[in-house]
This record gives C-alpha cells, sequence and structure tokens, in this order.
C-alpha cells in the first residue's frame, strides 16, 4: 500500500536532520584513506557511465540513513506506481508516461480507451517515416527540391530538451556523417528571435515544426504567424513547409495548414517531453529516426537502474537522496551544473527548467503547505568557461553551492592539439579534476585573499564520449532524480501552476483589460 507522506512525518526525519556537519570533507578528501574514498564511493551508470559521489559531504552513516528514507517514503514502490499508469499528477488528475516514449517497464498502460505504449511508439514510427522520406526525397518543397533546414517554433519544454539535445549530438553527428538537416530553434516572442532565425535560414528549404500541446500558446503562436508571413514573402505556400506537434483535441490536429502533424497527450509533461515527438521528429529529421531511437535506448537504459531498491547501485536515486540532504538538511540554496563538455552548452537551461518548474514548490501534492525547503535553484555554464566567471564565487563566496560536474575522456570530433605535452582533451579532463580536489580540500595561506576554506561538495557523471546512447541516459537520469526529489518531499513534480498566473496578467495588458500598477506598468510601454 502506498502511503504518500510529508518528509518531516517519516520516523527517519530526526535521523536525516541529524546528518548535519557529520562528515568533515575537507579530512575526506585530503586524508590517507582519500583515494580509496574515491574508488568506493563510485556507482556504475546506464551505457557505462558512472557516478562518483566522493568529494559530498556523505559516509557511510550518511549512506545508510538515506536508504531508510528511501524505504520508509517508499522512492521505488513510487516509481513502479507512475510506471504502471497511477494518476501521479494529482494537480491535474493526471498519468505521468514519459518513460513509456521510450519503453516498457511497468504493466500496459490503458488511457482513454487506448494503450499509451502503442500510440506513442506509432507516432515514434511516424516520425521516423516521414524523415526518411524527407531525407530521400520523396517530401520535397514546391520546386521539387530537397529541404536542408528544419526549425522547431516552440517555448519552454518544446524548445530547452530538444534544443540542448540537438546541440549535444550536432557535432557528434558531422563527425560520424549522419548529420542529415541543419536544426535551428524560435521561442521568444521577442521579434528579433524568429526574424534572427529566418535571416539565418534558406526558408524555401526549411522545413518549421509548431509545437503546442493545447495549440493555443500565445508565444508559439504569435512566432507561427510570424513565420507564416516570411514563408508568403518567399513565395512558398506555408502549408507545404509546416508541421505540428500537438494533442488529438488540439485546434492544430487536423487543420489543413500543416503538411503532416504528430501527436502527444496530456500523461506527458512539456519539460519531460523530449522523448516524445516534441523531441522526435526534429531530431529524426536532423540526425535520422536510427539516432532518436538511441537516444531512447539509452534513456531506457537508465530508467531501468532506477528501479534497483539498493541505492547504492541506484545512480538517479542516489543523487537525489544527496541533493535533498544538501538542501534540507545542510541548508544550500543553489546547485550548479557544469558540463565539461561545449556540446553541453545547453543542457543546464534544460535542466533548470526540469528541476525548478518540477520541485518549485511549497505545497505537497495534496495542495497542503509544507515545513521544511524544496527544490534548488539550479545553473550552470560548461567548463572551462564557467571557471573565468562565476567559479570565483563558489570558490571563495560566503554561500556554499554544490556542484554537479559531467565529463567524458574523450572529445567528439576527436580533433586535437598538443601543447606543452598534453592534449586539449587531457587539460579538460585535468581542469575538472582539479576544481573537484580545489572545492574540496581548499588550501591554507596567510594571505586571507589567497586562501580558500575548502568544503564545497562536489559530484561528477563521468563517461568516455558523448554519444546518443550517453546522452539519452544523462536525459533520464536527471528526469529520474528530480522525479525521486518530488517523492522525497511529497511534492506533484508534474504541473507547474506558477507559470500560469503571468499568462493570465499577459492577456489582461493586451486586452487593455486592466487598472492599478498593472495598468501603470502596460503604459511604461505604451501597450
Amino acid at each position: 500500500m502506498i502511503s504518500w507522506k510529508n518528509l518531516d512525518t517519516l520516523a527517519v526525519y530526526k535521523k536525516f536532520m541529524a546528518l548535519k556537519g557529520k562528515v568533515n570533507l575537507v579530512e575526506a578528501m585530503s586524508g590517507e584513506e582519500a583515494a580509496e574514498r574515491v574508488a568506493k564511493y563510485s556507482v556504475p551508470m546506464a551505457c557505462g557511465m558512472k557516478y562518483n559521489f566522493a568529494a559530498k559531504a556523505v559516509d557511510d552513516d550518511s549512506l545508510a540513513v538515506f536508504a531508510e528514507l528511501a524505504k520508509e517514503q517508499q522512492l521505488i514502490e513510487k516509481y513502479k506506481e507512475l510506471l504502471d499508469g497511477a494518476v501521479i499528477n494529482t494537480g491535474e488528475k493526471r498519468l505521468v508516461l514519459h518513460q513509456l516514449c521510450r519503453g516498457q517497464l511497468g504493466k500496459d498502460v490503458i488511457a482513454d480507451g487506448v494503450n499509451k505504449r502503442e500510440f506513442y511508439y506509432g507516432q515514434q514510427q511516424k516520425a521516423a517515416e516521414f524523415a526518411n522520406k524527407v531525407h530521400t526525397g520523396q517530401i520535397t518543397n514546391a520546386a521539387g527540391e530537397k529541404f536542408t533546414t528544419v526549425v522547431q517554433i516552440g517555448i519552454g519544454g518544446s524548445d530547452l530538451g530538444p534544443r540542448a539535445l540537438y546541440i549535444a549530438l550536432e557535432n557528434w553527428a558531422k563527425q560520424n556523417d549522419t548529420l542529415k538537416m541543419e536544426a535551428r530553434f524560435i521561442s521568444n516572442v521577442d521579434p528579433d528571435d524568429a526574424a534572427a532565425v529566418l535571416k539565418s535560414v534558406d526558408i524555401p528549404h526549411s522545413l518549421f515544426i509548431v509545437v503546442s500541446k493545447s495549440g493555443t500558446t500565445l508565444e508559439t503562436l504569435t512566432n507561427e504567424s510570424f513565420v507564416r508571413d516570411a514563408l508568403r514573402d518567399a513565395g512558398v505556400d506555408p502549408s507545404r513547409h509546416m508541421l505540428a506537434v500537438t494533442s488529438e483535441t488540439s485546434p492544430l490536429a487536423t487543420s489543413t495548414e500543416y503538411l503532416e502533424a504528430f501527436f502527444m497527450d496530456d500523461y506527458i509533461g512539456g519539460r519531460y517531453s523530449s522523448s516524445s515527438c516534441v523531441g522526435g521528429v526534429i531530431l529524426s529529421l536532423a540526425f535520422g529516426p536510427e539516432i532518436f531511437a538511441r537516444i531512447l535506448n539509452g534513456a531506457h537504459e537508465a530508467d531501468k537502474t532506477a528501479l534497483n531498491p539498493d541505492i547504492c547501485q541506484n545512480p538517479a536515486l542516489l543523487d537525489a537522496l544527496i541533493g535533498a540532504y544538501e538542501r534540507g538538511v545542510e541548508g544550500y540554496g543553489c546547485t550548479a551544473v557544469l558540463p565539461y563538455s561545449q556540446a553541453l552548452s545547453r543542457f543546464p537551461a534544460h535542466l533548470q527548467q526540469l528541476d525548478m518548474e518540477s520541485n518549485g514548490k511549497s505545497v505537497n501534492r495534496f495542495g497542503e503547505p509544507v515545513d521544511y525547503v524544496t527544490g534548488p535553484v539550479i545553473f550552470g555554464e560548461p567548463g572551462t568557461n564557467g571557471q573565468h566567471s562565476f567559479y570565483q564565487l563558489l570558490h571563495q563566496g560566503t554561500n556554499i553551492i554544490p556542484m554537479q560536474f559531467i565529463g567524458f575522456k574523450d572529445s567528439q570530433f576527436g580533433m586535437d592539439v598538443d601543447i606543452q605535452g598534453s592534449t586539449s582533451q587531457k587539460k579538460l579532463c585535468a581542469n575538472v579534476v582539479a576544481q573537484i580536489m580545489a572545492f574540496a580540500c581548499g588550501k591554507e595561506d596567510e594571505n586571507p585573499n589567497k586562501a580558500f576554506a575548502g568544503g564545497r561538495p562536489s559530484s561528477i557523471i563521468i563517461a568516455d564520449q558523448l554519444t546518443p546512447e550517453a546522452l539519452g541516459a544523462l536525459l533520464a537520469h536527471f528526469e529520474n532524480k528530480v522525479m525521486f526529489q518530488g517523492f522525497i518531499w511529497n511534492l506533484n513534480s508534474f504541473d507547474q501552476e506558477g507559470v500560469q498566473l503571468g499568462k493570465l496578467l499577459a492577456k489582461r495588458v493586451l486586452a487593455h483589460e486592466t487598472d492599478g500598477a498593472l495598468k501603470a506598468y502596460a503604459d511604461l510601454f505604451e501597450i
């Protein structure tokens, strides 16, 4: 029997809170047993990756309490409930089925009279067949010429995840001769965003994907109109160049204004939708359906590891528990995501939405206020760029900010240069290793400006190379981490009511239904 409880009502809660300050990270990472600690606190991940948490302020006693918390809060059982089609999204009374897009792990899920795995797989196959026809020239523009570029029009989860995944594999695809079409993205309602993209592409040879589950997203429909005007100005029929990714009940679903429509449903939230046609259509067009399938395979393998009840064999669950400890016990308000790969330059932005939109809540899944802190602020940039930016605060600022590094042994292109006895990739890896130790151990110095207190916790995910499988596994790891943390805090991680208020007020401003300060601000912009 599943029981949904607030964290502070658990029997283990006092033990959990008593962990505060128990581990001296400087001593743990500087002592004689530090090398053994690095080897010991390493957890296998899907697709040959590793999650190493040696530089976190935890020990075996901490892990025992974490395991007790995971068992009492029924974290694995709740994940199984989700996979089996329970109504996990209590705010909107919906199932949560994004994992089902990448494989069957639970029971058959029948909703609205439809086998949902068959439905999602069918849409993936439809997208794959369409992409293949575009690539082979069976589907062309009006002049019978091949399309060379695909542009996604969406915002939030319809943009951040797919954009991050495309950028992550663009160079890999070039190196492996699998880049079929270049991809671009339009998201911001700022007209300069759409204009800049349209100026950079060959419009008569471009396909445009409009992504809106409801078919009513204001920013997306505004940008769609912008693009339609540009297509007409270029002398082409927009309906020959535009695709829709939407729900079967939206006004876009049956419109003749689209060359083809692909479907998702209300059981997949925007920030979790990269595994659906939201990511599948553009990534299949850009890289080929086989590459998108490899991303899904990597994600599926990570989803399977998230079922392991042993927290030291379940990297997503362990990552979630450590994060909940750092947020709730140590009181750290932020987490920095630091990929040492330029290809993951937009991955922190995706994780920012994933985490903060999911667990940025102050009421539990029943709408009752919670008396403990929940989701952290997420930010990040690729290393080594970040080292010359905000790392100063991470090293010597008054706030301790936990870090999640991501590193790869090999580059995607394989192109490198040997300078001063080592290659660029080795220098990159050396930098991340050095940062982990510098943050953990610090440095004593008589000059206060040059003294580093240390005790700054970090973990690292290590892979051989950023491949489609590794990317899918990374995506699923963080999705599952966020899911488990929502379960720990007894939140509904699958709605986002905080996004809606601003939308409603914006509509009032545009309709001139304003008064008071709202009208005064609108007047400043002469709206």
